[in-house]
């Protein structure tokens, strides 16, 4: 059995990174596909070093672009590598446009699809993830869905059951295995002078808020209200597309302490030490829950209910009052929540699901 595993994203490399260790534990037939859709491959070579991963196989270098066109070469330039290949079966991973040309260019070269994080649904059409992710979990031969919610999802739309396996989710195996490694390789709390439950912690770079003005000057002051509310420190590594919208709109991020983006090792630690997080982030939202952060989302829907339903996560929208408020009432509530999704054993089920059908 061969396995070829496609990534596009830093979040998709955190996420698959669980099923590629069980690939090396297993000694099976594996390649590692690096699509380059947000970062060059040599951008990306040390995130794939710090994480202790095998570098990829293939790198297509597609770069940034209109969904479109980035998606249109990450299928033609996947075509050439998997006819070349032919692979049993093709992991993809999350919502991503990689993940949508990966299904679609396996499918129709009659590869199996395996979708990692199947089933989630934010039912709102408007997110280019969401049409990304649905269509790949109807073209997939396994949808590896994190939660039962997320499985009821795939019912709902007429997905066959028995192509549906609940795996947990990865990135509490990835979440459990990279703070060990970060615990040798990184202080970032140290580096920038931070207390543990000390300061807040941000992020935000989803286009629905960072290219609408309205929304993100009502963000950037909300996060001023929550700063003087609560006397923390706030800190906010930012993300490239999100400076680049702060400058252009002439807003200033006064009082907060703005920060380059860091490694995912460094960032892992800033999660684990927060007090508080406030973020339009998926990945954030599972983190955070998964260590025990109580979070405020900064958007009007989650594909990741899970959160709001244990009491880990609120929803603020893009309102500064109500970010205020979220704030106050999800840090009186504590961080005693049962973790939703899983026991960090994610990528050892999924590969045995895959490996079961080749016995």
């Amino acid at each position: 059995m061969t396995i070829a595993i496609i990534l596009g994203t830093r979040p998709e490399i955190i996420k698959m990174a669980p099923a590629i260790r069980e690939c090396q534990r297993r000694g099976l037939d594996y390649s590692i596909i690096h699509t380059g859709q947000h970062y060059s491959y040599q951008m990306d070579r040390i995130f794939f070093e710090q994480l202790e991963l095998p570098q990829p196989d293939h790198n297509l270098d597609v770069g940034s672009g209109n969904h479109g066109e980035q998606t249109g070469r990450i299928l033609a330039d996947l075509e050439a590598v998997l006819m070349a290949e032919r692979p049993d079966v093709v992991l993809v991973q999350g919502d991503t446009n990689t993940v949508m040309a990966g299904a679609l260019a396996a499918s129709k070269l009659q590869i199996k699809v395996g979708h990692v994080e199947a089933g989630l649904r934010s039912y709102d059409r408007s997110m280019p993830e969401e049409i990304n992710r649905v269509v790949a979990d109807h073209v997939s031969d396994y949808c590896f869905a994190p939660t039962e919610i997320s499985k009821a999802n795939l019912l709902k739309e007429g997905i066959a059951e028995e192509k549906i396996h609940v795996t947990g989710n990865t990135i509490v195996d990835s979440v459990y295995q990279n703070l060990e490694i970060a615990m040798r390789k990184v202080n970032i709390l140290a580096d920038l002078g931070l207390e543990p439950k000390g300061y807040f912690l941000v992020t935000s770079h989803r286009q629905e808020n960072v290219d609408n003005k309205e929304r993100l000057g009502e963000i950037i002051r909300g996060l001023g209200m929550v700063k003087s509310e609560f006397g923390l420190p706030m800190v906010f590594p930012v993300h490239p597309r999100t400076r680049k919208m702060v400058e252009s709109f002439g807003f200033e991020l006064d009082g907060i302490r703005a920060i380059e983006p860091l490694g995912f090792l460094e960032f892992l630690q800033l999660e684990a030490g927060a007090r508080l997080a406030l973020t339009d982030s998926g990945g954030v939202q599972e983190e955070t829950c998964i260590l025990g952060v109580p979070c405020v989302t900064l958007r009007d829907n989650t594909e990741r209910p899970e959160t709001l339903d244990v009491g880990a996560n609120v929803l603020a929208g893009a309102d500064a009052l109500r970010m205020v408020d979220r704030a106050k009432r999800i840090m009186l509530q504590g961080n005693e929540w049962e973790n939703p999704f899983g026991d960090g054993k994610a990528g050892k089920c999924i590969i045995e699901h895959l490996t079961a059908g080749w016995r």
